[in-house]
């Protein structure tokens, strides 16, 4: 089933605008480039909606078109992006304590090993989505190397990769956009791989 024939527009442009813009804002101030004071504010508020609400919709609507990656994309990220943002809630709030470099560690590479299973997929898919799953996967990684070694520069590398993958995500987002509402191809959405 696809937007086109079941009346529902195309969730992915949403999804993919949320993850995009809430993952710039967060590595923006990983690299240096914002104080680190906006992560307990706007990040958090755009963690619990563009980046996490918007996701989980576009998940949500992705499983009624039967679109099983974007789905679990949509869902999973969404849900990243509700946990994080609630985790920097409870510690600001002071009410659970700041989790060790290990622990944080562990959850990015557990989240690096599921987007590099998500970035095997996407060569079915679109370049472009090869490009957003491939930065997040080693943003994931070089996260869990910063929490686990707490070197700083390991974490500025994270945030440069971090902006490239939000931005691609912004991309792939405004491709949708223009092939639905504009029947314009933009670079980018051809398919690596053919499913046989």
């Amino acid at each position: 089933m696809n937007s086109k024939s079941s009346g529902i527009a195309d969730p992915a442009a949403l999804g993919l605008a949320g993850f995009g813009f809430s993952t710039v804002l967060l590595n923006v101030v990983n690299v240096g480039l914002a104080p680190k004071g906006l992560e307990t504010s706007l990040i958090m508020t755009m963690g619990f909606f563009f980046g996490g609400l918007c996701q989980l919709i576009a998940g949500h609507w992705s499983f009624r078109l039967g679109e099983i990656f974007p789905a679990t994309a949509f869902s999973a990220y969404g849900a990243f992006w509700e946990t994080f943002a609630f985790w920097l809630l409870l510690d600001q709030a002071g009410l659970a304590g700041a989790p060790s470099g290990t622990g944080i560690a562990w959850y990015m590479v557990l989240w690096g090993i599921f987007t590099f299973l998500m970035w095997i997929n996407s060569f079915y898919h679109n370049w472009n989505l090869v490009g957003v799953f491939g930065t997040l996967w080693l943003l994931f990684f070089l996260l869990g190397a910063h929490f686990a070694l707490g070197i700083d520069l390991i974490l500025k590398i994270a945030g440069i990769v971090g902006i490239i993958c939000g931005f691609w995500a912004v991309w792939t987002s405004f491709t949708i956009l223009f092939q639905e509402h504009a029947e314009i191809k933009l670079p980018g959405t051809s398919t690596p791989l053919e499913r046989t």
